[in-house]
């Protein structure tokens, strides 16, 4: 095999290989990258046996081949080489070495057989559509902060992608959730997609696949079965396995009749949360938020590092209240607000909040009170 590749392309494709990689291989062909090159394309694939990454690039093809690359050891040397450089790769299967050239730099790297390569059994979906990448990414822009990161409840450790009622008629929804936080987005549903399957899309999926919807002018074909889901563009195919669970009754979390309204400024709020959150103490990080008509206390008291208080004015009135956050969770909740004002909807101190974007029903956020 023999290419030759500018450099911002190969940088661009080695880049999404490597970080499919595990750092740590009991299977050394697992650390490799699989570079074919046929026609005038050459791809690059990944994978860890749960997730597989295939990027095609352009390139002068002057001898069709395959080899494997340790693919974090690629990545370095192209991100080092010059910007604008044309790089040849030369693999020589007898010698089980692969030449970079750039320019005066020559590289001689180890490869390994192609045929030792997993990739990944192709699998019959049951659905396949497409969606703009903008409507994908805010799908699960906004839910991935709630994911849980405990491995005893695996289920709980990906976005749930699936087709729900709304009142609006039926629509496609992202939900995630770690026991004391849960967002639920909701997009229109996409011609094709009434069959999904209800999957969870797992952590490491939803940030490899965020690198394929960067194009606002992109659609993305989305294909899923019951265990697999994938997400392509013309150039990057993404196959993941999905977990193995069953995702819990969120609804029943949503709290329907909370009445008490508080209506704030969305970026103001995150501010203050942030700055009276500097002196509370790190285990707890709790904030006591007090509302009173038309004006809400954001406090807290840390007895071994100190006291902080901000006063904003907002549109409450109901009755006063008093109840407790973590203040980690309310600000990854404020910052998933785009629009101008932020809509917190309270029954009492010991009970889920509810807060959503305006008047804005397609994204729901509940958070769980702390004790203060």
């Amino acid at each position: 095999m023999k290419i030759s590749i500018e450099r911002s392309d190969l940088l661009k494709a080695v880049a999404q290989a490597q970080s499919v990689v595990e750092r740590r291989n009991t299977i050394p062909i697992l650390a490799n990258v699989l570079i074919e090159a046929e026609g005038s394309d050459v791809s690059f694939r990944a994978t860890d046996l749960d997730i597989e990454a295939v990027d095609k690039a352009p390139a002068q093809v002057e001898r069709a081949g395959a080899t494997t690359v340790s693919a974090t050891t690629l990545h370095e040397i192209v991100r080092k080489l010059p910007d604008g450089a044309l790089v040849t790769l030369t693999a020589d299967s007898a010698a089980g070495r692969l030449t970079v050239e750039a320019g005066r730099s020559n590289f001689s790297l180890a490869t390994l057989p192609r045929d030792d390569f997993p990739v990944m059994a192709s699998s019959e979906y049951a659905s396949n559509f497409s969606v703009p990448a903008p409507v994908l990414r805010r799908l699960f822009d906004k839910s991935k902060f709630a994911i849980s990161t405990e491995e005893t409840r695996y289920y709980l450790n990906g976005v749930y992608m699936h087709i729900s009622e709304s009142d609006g008629g039926r629509v496609l929804r992202c939900v995630a959730t770690d026991g004391h936080r849960l967002a639920r987005i909701d997009a229109d549903l996409p011609e094709g997609a009434s069959d999904m399957p209800g999957v969870i899309v797992p952590r490491k999926t939803v940030g490899e696949m965020r690198k394929l919807l960067d194009d606002d002018d992109m659609m993305i074909a989305v294909s899923v079965s019951e265990t697999k889901v994938r997400f392509a563009t013309p150039n990057i195919t993404l196959t993941s396995k999905v977990i193995d669970g069953t995702f819990p009754d969120y609804t029943r979390v949503i709290p329907q009749g909370n009445t008490r309204k508080l209506e704030v400024d969305a970026a103001d709020f995150a501010k203050a949360v942030d700055r009276v959150a500097t002196v509370s103490s790190e285990r707890s990080r709790a904030v006591k938020l007090q509302l009173e008509e038309d004006r809400l206390i954001l406090s807290v008291n840390a007895p071994d590092s100190g006291a902080a208080e901000e006063e904003l004015a907002v549109a409450y009135s109901d009755e006063p209240l008093e109840i407790g956050f973590n203040a980690k969770y309310l600000l990854e909740i404020a910052n998933q607000v785009d629009r101008e004002n932020a809509v917190f909807m309270f029954n009492s101190s010991g009970d889920p909040t509810l807060m959503r974007e305006g008047n804005d029903l397609s994204a729901v956020y509940v958070v769980m009170p702390m004790r203060v």
